[in-house]
């Protein structure tokens, strides 16, 4: 049998984490470009089964429009059995899509209640969020009833969760799934994969990436399970990836020259990018007017982790006027009931109008 295995599409979210609009737009595009790619390679490589672990939309933002375009497609490969576990941010509530939606007839949307379907020799077994959070799973004290068929398990679930806070999004330990014995365990929640090929528990990661805080690649993971025998591979799908990178300013003199520089850097247009300043300054840095500068649409954000040029202590050994100055921040500098970020902000401001 062979499956794909998804988690974490978020369809419909408003991708605030970016704090970009424009873009959040493309990304909602770039979520049913990437779901039609899942389509097309389940209907070119006969997948039997497609399991979706979770977070497949936001209940708070999605849009029945969203939800015809994922059922037309779940119909166009109506020989492959689809099953969906709710999570957190789409649970099984009254008035869910998952409830009042005419779906498919080949998706199955699992409830609060461990259950399986069995199709030939395989059992998918299932259980998902029937509200916000959920933390009343029986599968502590599950046991398989026939261990010689494939046994697959799918839930949006916290693995080895410690805290409070990650015990109310379905905590499993990873030692009671291994006990257990399923031959697979498509989990969702966590959106960055712990996929290896050798592991039998899998976080396949977001689908596509949310923001900043999601690096790498994105994508899905799929599967083959001969006479017990799991093989699988982890296959990228986000061509929208995002990206940190630095800028050592150090040897350009002014805010001006720093917008030429990123201007003329040679990143890929089909990646966003998180630019961190870097290096020794001596002016200020106004990242608002840097941003208006900087021409590239895919620069989404900049952050300035630059230290200052000066040498302060020898700075306020002189008798001049950017001596006092300098004198007077230090000074500032070591009592606590001044703001440091402000301090350091009227160094950088005072340090440029003395040097003029």
């Amino acid at each position: 049998m062979k499956f794909v295995h998804i988690a974490d599409m978020h369809f419909d979210t408003s991708f605030t984490q970016i704090n970009n609009s424009e873009l959040g737009r493309k990304r909602r595009l770039e979520q049913r470009k990437v779901f039609k790619k899942i389509i097309e390679y389940i209907k070119e490589n006969d997948i039997d089964y497609l399991f979706i672990a979770g977070d497949f939309y936001e209940h708070k933002y999605i849009k029945e429009s969203t939800i015809e375009y994922i059922n037309k497609l779940f119909s166009e490969v109506e020989n492959t059995k689809i099953f969906i576990t709710p999570g957190n941010h789409d649970p099984l509530i009254k008035n869910s899509f998952y409830n009042k939606f005419n779906w498919s007839k080949n998706v199955h949307i699992f409830n609060s209640k461990i259950s399986y379907i069995e199709n030939n020799d395989v059992r998918i077994y299932g259980y998902g969020f029937d509200d916000f959070y959920y933390t009343n799973s029986e599968i502590d004290s599950f046991e398989l009833s026939d261990k010689n068929k494939v046994n697959i398990l799918i839930t949006h679930a916290t693995l080895d969760g410690t805290n409070n806070v990650e015990r109310q999004y379905n905590a499993i330990s990873r030692r009671t799934l291994e006990n257990i014995g399923f031959d697979y365990v498509a989990l969702g929640h966590i959106h960055k994969s712990n996929y290896s090929e050798y592991e039998k528990i899998v976080y396949p990661g977001a689908t596509i990436s949310m923001g900043f805080d999601e690096l790498g690649s994105h994508g899905m993971v799929v599967g083959e399970i001969n006479d017990k025998k799991l093989t699988t591979k982890f296959i990228p799908l986000d061509e929208g990836e995002f990206k940190i990178t630095e800028l050592d300013i150090s040897d350009i003199e002014s805010i001006e020259g720093i917008a030429d520089t990123i201007n003329k850097e040679l990143l890929d247009d089909s990646k966003f990018y998180e630019i961190y300043l870097i290096g020794r300054k001596k002016y200020e840095i106004d990242i608002y007017n840097l941003k208006k500068m900087v021409l590239k649409e895919n620069v989404i954000k900049i952050k300035d982790k630059t230290k200052l040029a000066y040498n302060l202590e020898n700075l306020a050994k002189d008798s001049t006027l950017k001596g006092l100055f300098a004198k007077e921040i230090l000074e500032r500098l070591d009592d606590d009931t001044y703001d440091k970020d402000v301090l350091n902000m009227a160094l950088e401001i005072g340090m440029e109008v003395l040097d003029k």
